[in-house]
């Protein structure tokens, strides 16, 4: 290969080698790396993006009830099983009608087209399903509350999550293992 050749191809290899790292780390830094899930920063920018485009959409809080229990009875492994599995439910309930996040510990978030095509007894049934762990039997329940961003005044990313969250401790407030839908 030719010298000067080399020498300029050199700088172009280094700087796609360099954009690609970057790339990936952009990504994970979006991602939660325990359950995979979109980070607050990666689903926010999706979630105005569904609020935008579809005037149904409803935003959701789940917060996973009794979590420290679990933790402390089962250890941290076990919890953190429940998170991925609870991870898991949710990405799989929204499907492409919508998209999850991970907040942080055990709260969680989504946003879907429609709640009404979304089923959100649907959901509350599978967060509530107990979930294998070493050979038993983790008991995991929630608490879901969800906001029709149609029913705001002006339908904006948050406000959706303020009033989801109202929702979602009325929802704690009736015993827990429950959704709410703010009015």
């Amino acid at each position: 290969m030719d010298l000067q050749l080399a020498a300029s191809v050199a700088p172009l290899l280094g700087w796609a080698v360099h954009g690609g790292i970057l790339t990936r780390r952009l990504a994970t830094a979006r991602r939660d790396p325990l359950t995979g899930l979109h980070t607050r920063a990666g689903w926010t920018a999706r979630a105005e993006h569904l609020i935008r485009r579809h005037p149904s959409a409803a935003v959701l809080l789940v917060d996973l009830d009794h979590f420290k229990t679990l933790n402390d009875t089962h250890g941290h492994a076990a919890g953190d099983a429940a998170l991925a599995a609870t991870a898991d439910r949710l990405r799989s309930w929204c499907g492409h009608n919508g998209i999850a996040g991970r907040l942080g510990g055990d709260e969680f978030v989504a946003v879907v087209r429609d709640l009404a095509a979304a089923d959100l007894d649907a959901l509350t049934a599978a967060l509530h399903r107990p979930l294998p762990y070493a050979g038993t039997s983790l008991p995991l329940a929630a608490s879901v509350g969800a906001c029709l961003v149609a029913e705001l005044p002006a339908p904006s990313l948050t406000d959706a999550l303020a009033a989801a969250d109202a929702a979602m401790y009325a929802a704690k407030g009736r015993g827990r293992r429950g959704s709410r839908i703010s009015r």
